[in-house]
């Protein structure tokens, strides 16, 4: 299954002076099959070593962590010699606190070619006995599939060009094939970005199987709250993960404590949201100041939840399959859709809420200022909000997102659902 992240991966072997790589994402993203097939497509060999189910490695860099000394017990262990082109593979690094250490060492020491990728690093770093080695690292953050991508598995890759086109030029993409972008699309809600999930489906040609797939993930998550937090902490991880669909539903889709229990509170659950985020199971949207950096004009005290996966959240919330390309009440699971489409181009996601009920769903920094982001389920696009922000502020436009076609209208450029994969160009 082809990858964007293939591209970014060349560029870092391709360097003359590189750094060890650490690819960062939730469980069941695609970090261990992609890696794996970029060593063995780009590389004469490759060393794969699991920390979580390799004792026998993990004790004896617990020992010594000098980068010569662990080559020469890799080299022994696997009876291989380790080449200039051979790809050092360290998969859920996150097992073992030395061999995260080991990085800064081999960057500092060596020119191994050495990728590393962790489910629950971001939630192991931040223990007390793991010191990440800031500086001597690259990262990249792996996510789901985007709806790009999807194209591109189920062999739609034809489609990208003429959306693209049709996106720099405002113009409409015919009916027929904006009917048919528009059914992928709802598809697409439906399977979210999973990677073992859209195989299956393209593989059975059945949602319900994929489904199971969703279901398997989810329970994955759980079990991971359980094994890496304390009995207590373990539940209210839960009941946080478990609020998050009664999070979005509400009318207000800021996220309030009290709603993960009564009498909820940041003091008692925060430190549940932080391992959810760390463990890229979630994403954060904060509510700003429109001024540039937005970064700078963010507050922490308001934000949004959205689940990683679309197609989890679906799942999690166990909507009607069958009813959601006509629902009326699939806002919550749109604009989920939007949040993960844009962080999956390494964007961060913000919000916009004036003193009265004006709110903008989304808020995005560019080049030429900063953009408004209104999204509507279906095909109805009004919207007194996105005025009352282009009046107030007066960005260079606006955007609506929606089921209509392309077009642009008294400076707000109507951009389909299936197109949000083309933000990367402004």
């Amino acid at each position: 299954m082809k990858r964007l992240i293939t591209e970014k991966l060349i560029n870092w072997k391709n360097k003359e002076t590189k750094k060890p790589l650490i690819i960062n994402g939730a469980r069941q993203v695609g970090k261990t099959y992609i890696i794996k097939k970029f060593g063995e497509e780009f590389f004469d060999d490759m060393i794969y070593i699991n920390f979580e189910t390799n004792h026998e490695l993990n004790s004896l860099i617990n020992d010594n962590i000098t980068p010569f000394y662990i080559i020469e017990k890799i080299e022994l262990y696997f009876n291989k010699k380790i080449g200039k082109n051979t790809l050092i593979f360290f998969d859920e690094i996150q097992a073992s606190e030395r061999a995260l250490t080991s990085l800064k060492y081999f960057c500092e020491e060596t020119e191994y070619n050495i990728i590393a990728a962790g489910s629950l690093l971001g939630v192991a770093i931040n223990r007390e006995d793991y010191s990440f080695p800031v500086g001597k690292v690259e990262v990249l953050q792996m996510h789901p599939l985007s709806f790009e991508e999807f194209l591109i598995a189920i062999d739609r890759e034809n489609l990208i060009s003429v959306i693209e086109n049709s996106f720099l030029n405002n113009k409409k993409i015919n009916d027929a094939i904006h009917k048919k972008l528009i059914e992928l699309y709802n598809t697409y809600l439906i399977l979210g970005g999973m990677p073992e999930v859209i195989k299956t489906y393209i593989e059975k040609k059945s949602i319900i199987e994929a489904k199971e797939i969703q279901s398997a993930i989810i329970a994955s998550y759980i079990s991971d709250m359980t094994k890496y937090a304390s009995s207590s902490n373990s539940i209210k991880l839960i009941d946080t993960y478990n609020s998050i669909p009664l999070q979005l539903a509400k009318e207000n889709r800021k996220f309030q404590y009290k709603v993960v229990a009564k009498g909820g509170t940041a003091s008692i659950f925060g430190n549940a949201l932080s391992f959810l985020e760390n463990a890229g199971i979630i994403n954060k949207c904060y509510k700003v100041t429109p001024q540039t950096p937005l970064e700078m004009y963010k507050d922490i005290t308001s934000f949004k939840v959205y689940m990683a996966d679309t197609g989890l959240l679906v799942n999690k919330s166990q909507f009607p399959m069958h009813t959601i390309a006509n629902s009326t009440s699939k806002g919550p699971i749109v604009e989920n859709y939007v949040a993960q489409q844009i962080v999956s181009l390494e964007r961060k996601i913000y919000y916009w809420e004036s003193s009265g009920k004006a709110e903008i769903d989304f808020i995005l920094q560019t080049e030429k200022g900063i953009i408004p982001i209104e999204v509507k389920a279906t095909i109805h696009t009004k919207s007194r909000s996105l005025h009352v922000y282009m009046t107030k502020y007066k960005p260079p436009y606006g955007i609506k997102v929606s089921e209509k076609n392309f077009g642009l209208e008294n400076n707000v450029k109507l951009i389909p659902l299936y197109a949000l994969f083309c933000l990367k160009k402004i």
